[in-house]
Order: structure tokens, then sequence, then C-alpha cells
């Protein structure tokens, strides 16, 4: 499996796509942290709030961006074949692919660690700053990528088009981010809002980006990306069906 992820990692960095997304996310996050009106020069304030604001909404579009290609390009070309003929169980495919998806969010998220040097230098005293926040947030956004990566697999492997799948993975991003706070704001849903809202996303990550890491938030992600990456595992054994 390790050599799989090598090869979906190289493929990846050796893509224009794989570098285009890794600057459009630190391009994006960059300019409404320092640049864009409301942006820490203007408030004075040293935190780093908008840059968790701002990143799920682009990940909701880079991730699938990300993991459009992992089975819609295997299916395109044929070579999914050769793959299931390989040595390895389709769980351990699945998973290559997902992890090597993970391992490239997080490529992009590592730079902004210079965003975090650089709000607690500006502070005044030097670092004066809400660490356990900071980094809540951070872990909140990791496991949030890593939800969207697996709903991006899952949509990779419904079809051979890599721009239907990542339509499909963007919706499917932006209804479980955003959809269940979406519902849950209609009167007729009355006492079940409270456990709609849980039901999404955004609860979660806006609970662990208040620098508290609650054991239900954590299994709550890992759950969704469970469900994903075996519906994807079901999907690709489909095929021999």
């Amino acid at each position: 499996m390790r050599a799989l992820i090598t090869k979906e990692i190289q493929g990846f960095l050796g893509s224009l796509i794989g570098h285009l997304v890794i600057v459009v996310f630190l391009l994006l996050t960059g300019l409404f942290l320092w640049v864009f009106p409301g942006n820490i020069l203007d408030t004075g304030y040293a935190e780093l709030g908008p840059l968790f604001q701002v990143a799920p909404w682009v990940f909701l579009f880079l991730v699938p961006a990300v993991t459009m290609r992992s089975f819609s390009e295997e299916r395109r070309t044929g070579t999914i074949e050769l793959l299931l003929t390989k040595p390895i169980t389709d769980l351990r495919l699945v998973l290559g692919k997902y992890l090597a998806a993970v391992v490239l969010v997080l490529l992009a998220l590592l730079p902004t660690a210079v965003y975090w040097y650089s709000i607690g230098s500006l502070a005044v005293p030097d670092w004066n700053i809400d660490q356990g926040s900071i980094l809540g947030s951070y872990i909140g956004l990791f496991f949030l990528a890593s939800t969207f990566a697996a709903m991006g697999i899952f949509a990779s492997a419904l079809t051979e088009s890599q721009i239907v799948a990542f339509l499909i993975a963007a919706l499917l991003c932006f209804i479980l981010y955003l959809g269940f706070d979406l519902a849950a704001d209609f009167s007729s849903i009355g006492a079940l809002e409270g456990p709609v809202k849980n039901l999404g996303i955004q609860q979660h990550y806006a609970s662990m980006s208040r620098g508290v890491i609650d054991l239900r938030d954590v299994l709550y992600f890992l759950g969704v990306d469970a469900i994903f990456i075996l519906a994807t595992r079901t999907v690709v054994q489909s095929r021999t069906w």
C-alpha cells in the first residue's frame, strides 16, 4: 500500500493541477488574512480566525480537485482492471488512494504555519495569542479536509469523468458541511434542530475551533470517513460482480 500512496502523491505533485491546488489554497487564505478588508492588520487582533473561517470553503472545492482523478482516471484508461489484479485487497486499494489525498491536503496546510508564526510575532507582547484555540482549529480543519477527501474518493469511484466526479464531490461536501445547518433553520424542524445540526460537519468543526477536542467530534469525523471509505470499496467491488 505504501507504493500506491507514493505513486499517487508523485502523480499529483508531478501534474500542473497538483501545484495549482496548493498555490490557490495558500493564495486565497493569504489574501483573506492580510489583504482583503477585515484582515488581521485592519482589525488589530492577533488571531487566525479568518483562516479557519475561509479554509473550509476553499477546501470544499480544492479537495474534490485533488481526489477527482483517483479512480476516474483509472477507469477511463482501463488501468483499474490491472490494479484489481494486484495482490492487494479492495479495501487497501481504497485506503491507499484516500491516505494519499489526505497527505496532499496536509502538504497544503503545512505552509500556513508561517501565518501562525507571523501573528505570534506581531502580538503585543510576543505570542500573546490563544494557542489552544489555534491548535484545535488546525486539528478540526485537518479532520474536515480528511472527510472531504473520503467523499471525493467515493465520488471518483462512481464515474469515469473527472469533471462529474468533481461536481458530485463538491455537492456532497457542501451538503454535509452546510446542508444540515440550513435544514435545521426551518421552523418545521422544531425540537430536532440540535440533532439535525449534529449530523453536519460544521457543528463539530466549530466545536474543535474553540480549542476543545471532544472525543464525540473526533468519532464523528472518523465515522463519516469510514462510511465513505466502505462505500467506495463497495463501488470498486461491484466491477467484479
